[in-house]
């Protein structure tokens, strides 16, 4: 399908042609403004059968999105283990809302306080709900495999670090995907008070039950991590320690 954007003329079977103002790809409305109407017209991809200046149609799809890719993030990283790829990390901070959170793919050391970044290797709701991609050349609603060849393809160098064993963390992120997938996510961070026994999940789309499956074990090294911390440190704070370089979480 080719690719739509503001700027793209259309054809509506009622207005004739017309030319794209705006997109969001998040929900499948684009607005569109049709001969010398100075008005623009708000049109559903899934319903109004909209199509390309040469008659192809413009196809959404009508299931509703996962209103975060952390799922995603965590069966694409899962392949890449079983590639090989062991030394690939994932960091996420969903929030339970889905309205605020970040992920942070990393490779190399294992080092959940001090992460590498890379342009493309992380990334935000803030960004994500107007143009949900990860940002390396991906297509919304790429599939899994899709993701990672994009991801090699966009830094060959950079993910060519994360060749080698770490058996520790793959062999847990593999029951944590076996646990999760296809419909929750683990975040590495809690709203209040001490740190929790088990590993926070959130569900990745709307109207999901809260998880009821078996408690989940934090990463290896993570707990240790903050043995010597004091044990009801605040989220915010915890934030700023762990966000890429201390930034505000979105």
């Amino acid at each position: 399908m080719k690719p739509i954007a503001p700027g793209t003329v259309i054809f509506h079977r009622f207005r004739g042609y017309g030319v794209i103002t705006s997109v969001n790809l998040l929900t499948g409305w684009v607005s569109a403004r049709f001969g010398s109407e100075k008005r623009t017209l708000d049109l559903s991809l899934s319903s109004d059968e909209l199509q390309h200046a040469d008659g192809e149609p413009i196809l959404f799809r009508r299931a509703p999105p996962d209103r975060m890719p952390h799922a995603r993030l965590m069966a694409m990283v899962r392949e890449l283990h079983d590639a090989g790829y062991q030394r690939l990390y994932l960091y996420s901070w969903p929030k339970p809302s889905g309205l605020h959170w970040r992920w942070h793919l990393f490779c190399g050391r294992r080092s959940w306080m001090e992460r590498p970044r890379r342009e493309g290797w992380y990334g935000s709701g803030a960004d994500y709900n107007f143009n949900p991609i990860m940002g390396w050349g991906d297509q919304p609603g790429a599939s899994v495999p899709e993701l990672a060849s994009a991801l090699a393809q966009f830094d060959s160098h950079g993910l060519a670090q994360a060749l080698g064993r770490d058996e520790d963390h793959s062999n847990w992120f593999a029951k944590v995907c076996d646990a999760l997938l296809p419909d929750y996510a683990f975040s590495l961070g809690w709203s209040e008070g001490p740190m929790p026994d088990s590993l926070p999940v959130i569900p990745v789309r709307q109207n999901l039950p809260e998880y009821s499956g078996p408690p989940l074990p934090w990463p290896p090294g993570w707990q240790g991590m903050w043995r010597d911390t004091t044990l009801a440190m605040p989220a915010a704070r915890l934030n700023k320690l762990i966000l890429p370089n201390g930034a505000d979480d979105d």
